[in-house]
């Protein structure tokens, strides 16, 4: 009795996996593999740089809302993608931003001063 009820359970959790598997599958080759097209539609966030921590590689931006993630408006800590960017601004500058989820974090992945 033990063992049917064991084996029904796997089969029960196994059969509940393969309809995500087969719709992760259909809908990378829809797109062919490439994310290319969805990053070059990422629209710029506006902000204000509030603070600079290079030590950790963040900062902190008040921005209006990011469309691309569905928040509003906000001050937040982001991970910047590349160290260097943290060289391109200062407290108090307008600006900017493209922001994605890497690895779990919010990362910032394009800054530019605003104009």
């Amino acid at each position: 009795m033990k063992k049917t009820l064991v084996t029904t359970a796997l089969l029960a959790m196994l059969g509940s996996a393969a309809p995500v598997a087969f719709a992760q599958a259909d809908h990378a080759a829809h797109h062919d593999g490439a994310s290319a097209p969805a990053e070059a539609e990422t629209k710029l966030a506006e902000g204000t740089v509030k603070k600079i921590d290079k030590s950790a590689g963040k900062l902190t931006i008040a921005h209006g809302p990011l469309e691309s993630l569905g928040m509003p408006a906000m001050t937040m800590v982001f991970r910047a993608a590349e160290p260097g960017m943290l060289d391109q601004v200062k407290a108090g500058d307008k600006i900017r931003f493209a922001v994605e989820k890497v690895g779990g974090a919010l990362t910032v992945t394009a800054i530019e001063p605003a104009q």
